[in-house]
């Protein structure tokens, strides 16, 4: 999922971020708003890692939410 997208779904993927990383407030997350280097900046700051490790994280998330989404919906119903 591109930058663009995650910065316009932002809302409906806070709570995926949350579970992901808990150390992360409500705050955050507004502050945060899918800016990616704002994503970065408090990863940092959070969870006291460095930069690079804190962009590998958020690019393997962005990578799953991209995974998630082209995933086709199976409803299951029974006869």
């Amino acid at each position: 999922m591109n930058w663009d997208r995650i910065e316009g779904k932002w809302k409906q993927l806070k709570g995926s971020v949350k579970q992901q990383w808990g150390k992360l407030t409500d705050d955050d997350l507004d502050y945060i708003a899918g800016r990616r280097e704002s994503f970065v900046g408090k990863l940092q700051e959070r969870y006291g890692i460095q930069r690079d490790e804190a962009q590998k994280r958020i690019d393997e998330w962005a990578r799953l939410q991209k995974e998630q989404e082209a995933e086709p919906v199976h409803h299951s119903t029974k006869v």
